[in-house]
């Protein structure tokens, strides 16, 4: 699919199969999420821009590669992104974080908003939203139009399942958003949960229901 990449690597698909496993633990589930968000964080990152800096090695001056620019911004969509979230600081840890806090309505399936704060400078950086399911694209249509009208111009967006609905609405209203995601699934139901899918990732997080 167009501006969508699936993170097909070894490791991640057998965390993935873990995960979506009905008897795998809370904290099973939760570490998993964890290491798999590391693992992604890798293919979102990989053509961050480049500089040069001249350090001394024990040995030598030399010239050495450092990322360029200001840091990145995670976005994480309240509550099941921080799951992502806190894998992706154990590689980025001087990153900026954004919250943005919206819910499902479980009538309409339209997300209503509850929280928003992120940095002043979003038009400066790279901004990757982490969310891990990309089920009706609602919550994920909305996060990225509320830091739009922040002023985000660079946004990708990480996920680690993703339905063929949610990935055609988004793409409706975001086309120029990229999609970063360890599979695409086959179909949404009429709960607009993702099948086969994992359940909810925000009550196997954390234990609720």
């Amino acid at each position: 699919m167009a501006s969508v990449t699936v993170i097909n690597h070894p490791l991640v698909q057998h965390k993935l199969t873990i995960m979506r496993d009905r008897h795998t633990s809370t904290a099973g589930f939760r570490q998993l999420l964890r290491e798999i968000a590391t693992l992604l964080c890798y293919e979102v990152t990989r053509d961050l821009e480049m500089t040069t800096t001249t350090i001394e090695t024990p040995l030598a001056e030399m010239k050495a590669p450092t990322l360029a620019g200001k840091k990145l911004v995670f976005a994480s969509v309240l509550r099941a992104g921080n799951g992502l979230l806190e894998g992706m600081l154990d590689l980025v840890p001087a990153a900026r974080v954004a919250h943005v806090g919206l819910y499902r309505d479980p009538k309409t399936l339209q997300a209503v908003e509850y929280y928003f704060k992120a940095p002043d400078d979003l038009d400066e950086r790279l901004t990757i939203v982490v969310d891990p399911m990309l089920a009706t694209a609602n919550s994920a249509i909305a996060a990225v139009d509320r830091l739009q009208e922040r002023g985000a111009k660079d946004i990708r967006f990480v996920c680690l399942l993703a339905a063929p609905e949610g990935i055609d609405k988004f793409h409706g209203t975001h086309p120029d958003v990229p999609i970063f995601t360890a599979s695409v699934d086959k179909y949404l139901n009429d709960k607009g949960y993702i099948v086969p899918g994992l359940g909810d990732a925000g009550d196997r997080m954390y234990g609720t229901k």
